[in-house]
């Protein structure tokens, strides 16, 4: 069954991060309801020991970073993180990075004391295991996730009124034409079999990864623009129902009000990565040399020192 986690992640971060603040005075109580509805604390020791940053001081605003999760859960079964988004939002550059980490990405499992595929510690410990081994391997404090479930996906793309890509080259895909440059997608089927395919990508994983980014970008944008949200109750209908998130409804004003800028200037890049079997199982191995080149550029954008950047002493 195709994952359509990807999709989810665009309302989050489009209309509860970046552009809840527009919805008007008439859907508050609304949009709070639901907000409280889907906070979920990462772990009660670990927040009375990592303090927040600062969202809404006016002398000093702190930059922030964010994991995404798409986690496929069903019934019992705990589910994997098929897939992690890593956003750093800086509201002094007024400047937001944004990279999937590939699933497949061998490091180690914080809590487990082995190596596996990245994506495995969301199966293995839930959201804290898997907050604090992308910690572990980027050097960078996570201050806030998202976790959202995959059955969500379509109704959300319809109610933003679709998204506008710009396509690298022209293919069809599940049913549609998408031709080179600037495209709009109008529906959520349309825009899923715009980032499903894979097998026509020259880039493969890496080419459909862009397409994702780009749709969330083109989401970010409508989100930002209350106009833009022709169903808005069903909006806030999917979210409670499939999204968890430790950040709490003043949290999401304030990030709304003093960072949602950011997202004019926004940096994408792909973790390089060599594809090899270990034991006849499939793994990506990220190189100690990109491991660091990606920490130092997530610290800097968050402006915390190189010297001090374990995740205990960075948070």
């Amino acid at each position: 069954m195709l994952k359509k986690i990807i999709w989810t992640f665009s309302i989050v971060i489009g209309i509860i991060v970046l552009g809840v603040a527009g919805y008007g005075y008439y859907l508050y109580d609304s949009v709070k309801d639901t907000a409280n509805s889907i906070h979920e604390p990462i772990d009660p020791e670990r927040d009375k020991k990592v303090p927040k940053p600062k969202v809404n001081d006016e002398e000093k605003l702190e930059p922030i970073s964010i994991l995404l999760l798409g986690v496929d859960e069903r019934g019992s079964d705990q589910g994997r993180s098929d897939t992690m988004i890593v956003m750093t939002v800086n509201p002094n550059k007024d400047s937001m990075i944004m990279f999937n980490i590939p699933r497949d990405t061998r490091t180690e499992i914080i809590g487990k004391g082995f190596d596996d595929k990245i994506n495995h510690a969301y199966a293995f410990g839930g959201t804290k295991m898997a907050v604090e081994t992308v910690e572990n391997f980027l050097e960078i404090p996570i201050n806030y996730y998202i976790k959202v479930n995959m059955e969500s996906f379509q109704d959300i793309v319809d109610a933003v009124g679709g998204v506008t890509v710009n396509n690298r080259f022209s293919f069809k895909d599940g049913g549609y034409n998408f031709p080179e440059g600037e495209i709009k997608l109008d529906t959520g089927k349309e825009a899923l079999a715009f980032v499903r395919m894979r097998k026509k990508d020259p880039k493969g994983d890496l080419g459909r990864n862009e397409r994702q980014r780009q749709v969330i970008k083109g989401v970010i944008d409508k989100g930002a623009r209350a106009s833009s949200i022709t169903k808005f109750d069903d909006v806030l209908n999917v979210i409670s129902d499939n999204v968890k998130t430790n950040l709490t409804f003043e949290e999401i004003k304030d990030i709304q009000a003093n960072y949602k800028e950011a997202r004019k200037q926004l940096e994408t890049f792909e973790v390089k990565a060599q594809g090899t079997y270990i034991n006849d199982i499939f793994y990506f191995i990220v190189s100690e040399d990109e491991r660091n080149r990606i920490s130092d550029q997530l610290k800097q954008h968050l402006d915390i020192e190189s010297s001090s950047a374990t995740t205990g002493e960075a948070s």
